[in-house]
């Protein structure tokens, strides 16, 4: 068993009934109706929900200028009252606003930020930077079809109990074939391939004594997986992980590989890229951008264990 434990986590209060949360938009803008079925959720566990200023504006394909995003941020850091910060959206700009975060409230006042595909950027700054675990789970701009009960029930639970959370390796998704065998605990750190990618170099947190979590969405092929891959291997950002949790990569068939590709599948470049890392690596876990996600912690203390097709992660709060 690899045991690689040795980061410090910051975890935030849970909520409970009555404390007040502030929706954010730090990329790309949402929809008023899914933010408003996002307050009405919350609203029903007993929370009392704000919409940051600038939450409906929209400047290019982002919500709003970089500088009023981070300062909606940097407002609900700075609001002793607001217990925890959800996002709207994913897509893109969060990369732009990461130097920018009010780190030092955040010490002072720990709360939990909630998102994930772009907002991966956002957890992987707090984490570096402050130690804070957070919550890779779904937007505010909620969507019964898309989340559903099972989805909102997961998010309520991380918010406002310290249970653990347990993700049961899936077979039917397409890297669940990728595994090497062995049980691993670490700091559970990760999210969205590309946004941990653009991070080499500039935010990435140490990875050394951590779990790995990786997913990818739709719209990119097997080649930028694979240079994803590699240029993660090649800053050296890799070495001393504990192991790898794999999540979804949509739009890739499960089973299939591509003629033209010299009949390589995703699960081909999975294992040709992360097996060499020598640590126990867990494939199939229905996390990431497809429908009825779960909500998973980041920044806190993660077990993989590939017999029995599990990762268990402590809370977020506490």
């Amino acid at each position: 068993m690899n045991n690689c434990d040795s980061h410090q986590t910051v975890q935030s209060p849970r909520l409970r009934p009555g404390d007040r949360v502030r929706i954010v938009s730090p990329a790309s803008p949402p929809s008023r109706e899914g933010v408003a079925r996002g307050v009405e959720l919350l609203t029903s566990w007993g929370l009392r929900v704000e919409l940051g200023e600038h939450v409906f504006d929209q400047w290019g394909y982002m919500a709003g200028r970089d500088e009023d995003r981070v300062l909606d941020l940097n407002s609900a850091f700075g609001d002793a009252g607001v217990r925890a910060v959800i996002a709207t959206r994913g897509g893109k700009g969060a990369y732009r606003i990461v130097d920018d975060l009010d780190i030092d409230a955040l010490r002072r006042d720990p709360k939990p930020l909630v998102g994930f595909s772009d907002i991966t950027h956002l957890h992987l700054a707090l984490w570096a930077r402050c130690g804070l675990a957070s919550l890779h789970g779904p937007f505010a701009n909620w969507s019964d079809e898309w989340s559903g009960p099972a989805s909102a029930e997961a998010l309520r639970r991380a918010l406002m109990t310290t249970d653990p959370v347990i993700i049961h390796r899936d077979t039917g998704q397409a890297g669940a074939a990728v595994t090497v065998e062995g049980t691993a605990t670490g700091v559970l750190v990760g999210g969205n391939l590309d946004a941990i990618r653009t991070e080499a170099g500039a935010g990435l947190p140490s990875l050394e004594g951590a779990i790995l979590f990786l997913e990818h969405q739709r719209g990119t092929g097997l080649g930028e997986v694979d240079r994803a891959l590699t240029q993660l291997t090649r800053t050296g950002v890799l070495e001393g992980l504990c192991g790898v949790a794999l999540g979804q990569f949509l739009g890739f068939d499960q089973d299939a590989g591509d003629p033209t590709l010299g009949g390589w599948g995703i699960a081909d470049v999975l294992r040709d890229r992360l097996t060499r890392l020598g640590v126990p690596v867990l494939g199939g876990l229905p996390a990431g951008h497809g429908p009825h996600p779960p909500t998973i912690p980041l920044g806190t203390q993660a077990t993989i264990d590939t017999a029995e097709g599990t990762l268990t992660v402590q809370p977020a709060v506490a």
